[in-house]
């Protein structure tokens, strides 16, 4: 059995790696001229910027991948009980943690820890309709909690707007404790519990040492020459093979046009990319995928002097609340995270700009997306003078929108890709945006794909018939 995998990003990467592992015949075609996707690092003049995703929480499927790629060891991990901040009121506030959200803290107001303690000792219901997660939270805790705690944490997880990001969709661990305890903090807390008596260590935050792109160089190069890049697939047509089933991949390559055959096709590429390939032979399913929504995010990495910054940058960064009107959704503090991000005496901070609620701002020229963070975080942190090194960088279609009916359409498009036998689906658009989810999912599609040989000859009608 051949299977081509289209797209080198994380999902496509991990999904080739397991397959390999396996014995099967794959290989990963990439349009682009390196690995990793979404994910990229640079190092400027004693900085290290990572110019996707900062972090990540290690799943099991990710440790194992990890370890796979022969870089366990350079796993490196952020200090567990790295305060967050909020900025809201014209200062920064440390998000509180624990039973400290109930009794204290000056992020939330007495009305809203009242909100929060009767949740804890009442019981509510889901209402009967799909709601938003700003509809949700306001429902329960009020207008302050949205401004200052919700609404910044979708920010730094979608990028999303609040208003339009589905409850079940985005956060159906909220929706199932009201269903099932009558309470959002009392069914985080039995969750936890959970989680302990289970002995699943408590998530935190890591990254690669010398940077995250390591990881996905590190698995390309295990793939040993499986990796195609700079080769752009077209589309993928059905094509009748010897099992009377398979696909013609129609490719674009520095050797010009040429079709390559597979029995199985996994796109791990972006929804609309995807759509693209696949219309060709399946109209209805590349119609669905288009409906996808993504919010565009400019990631701009600063470095300073320690010297240039008076806040001591204890903790893990801060969030914006909505209320503040800035273009500026939050930095993070990388180098008080994580060692090698900066040389001593100086910082190095990551700073996200647009999203889905502004979208404008991340389609400014890189140099004005970047003159508006440096002047928006520099009363914030104390920052005097201009920077020592800055980059950014613009993903127009950083992270799909788990909007209200997000689950539902997810649905129809696995049921209409499952109608074409051999062609599967992996992203961050099917089952979670973290990078430990798309993991998961690559490594679980990759047993699905392995399974195809038995299948087909199980559905092959008994000799002599």
């Amino acid at each position: 059995m051949r299977v081509i995998v289209i797209g080198a990003g994380i999902s496509g990467l991990a999904c080739a790696f397991r397959l390999a592992e396996r014995g099967v015949d794959v290989s990963v075609l990439e349009e682009s001229g390196r690995v990793g996707g979404v994910i990229a690092s640079t190092a400027r003049n004693g900085f290290l910027f990572e110019l996707g995703p900062q972090s990540f929480q290690i799943t099991p499927a990710l440790a194992e991948l990890i370890r796979g790629a022969g870089i366990e060891d350079q796993l490196i991990s952020a200090p567990a009980r790295a305060p967050r901040y909020v900025f809201a009121g014209g200062r920064l506030h440390p998000i509180p943690m624990g039973p400290q959200i109930l009794f204290g803290g000056s992020l939330l107001g007495f009305g809203t820890r009242l909100r929060l303690i009767r949740d804890l000792a009442g019981r509510s219901r889901p209402l009967d309709r799909q709601e938003t997660l700003a509809e949700f939270v306001e429902r329960k805790f009020g207008p302050e909690l949205l401004d200052r705690l919700a609404g910044p944490f979708v920010s730094g997880i979608y990028a999303g707007d609040p208003g339009r990001l589905g409850l079940r969709d985005a956060f159906p661990d909220l929706y199932r404790w009201e269903r099932e305890q009558g309470s959002i903090l009392r069914g985080a807390m039995r969750a936890m519990r959970s989680r302990r008596r289970s002995g699943q260590p408590r998530p935190t935050l890591s990254a690669i040492r010398g940077g995250n792109a390591r990881l996905l160089e590190s698995v390309a190069a295990k793939l040993a020459g499986r990796v195609r890049l700079g080769t752009a697939v077209e589309r993928v047509d059905r094509a009748e093979g010897e099992n009377g089933k398979g696909f013609a991949v129609r490719v674009r390559g520095p050797a010009g046009i040429e079709t390559q055959t597979a029995d199985c096709v996994v796109m791990a590429t972006p929804a609309q990319a995807t759509a693209r390939i696949v219309s060709g032979m399946a109209a209805g399913l590349g119609d669905l995928l288009l409906r996808i929504e993504y919010a565009p995010v400019a990631v701009v990495g600063t470095g300073y002097g320690r010297e240039q910054v008076r806040n001591r940058l204890e903790g893990f960064g801060f969030l914006v609340a909505r209320s503040e009107r800035r273009k500026l959704l939050g930095t993070v503090w990388m180098s008080s995270l994580f060692e090698g991000r900066a040389e001593p005496g100086r910082v190095n901070l990551a700073s996200f700009a647009g999203g889905a609620a502004d979208p404008a701002t991340a389609g400014l020229p890189p140099d004005e997306i970047a003159g508006i963070v440096e002047k928006e975080i520099a009363p914030i942190l104390g920052i005097t003078g201009r920077p020592l090194e800055q980059v950014v960088n613009v993903y127009r279609r950083a992270l799909p929108q788990y909007n209200v009916g997000h689950r539902r359409l997810i649905e129809e498009i696995r049921a209409e890709a499952a109608r074409i036998p051999g062609l599967f689906l992996i992203g961050n658009y099917l089952d979670g945006v973290a990078t430990g989810s798309c993991v998961d999912l690559a490594f679980r599609t990759a047993g699905l794909v392995a399974q195809e040989p038995a299948r087909e000859t199980k559905a092959e009608p008994p000799s002599g018939s």
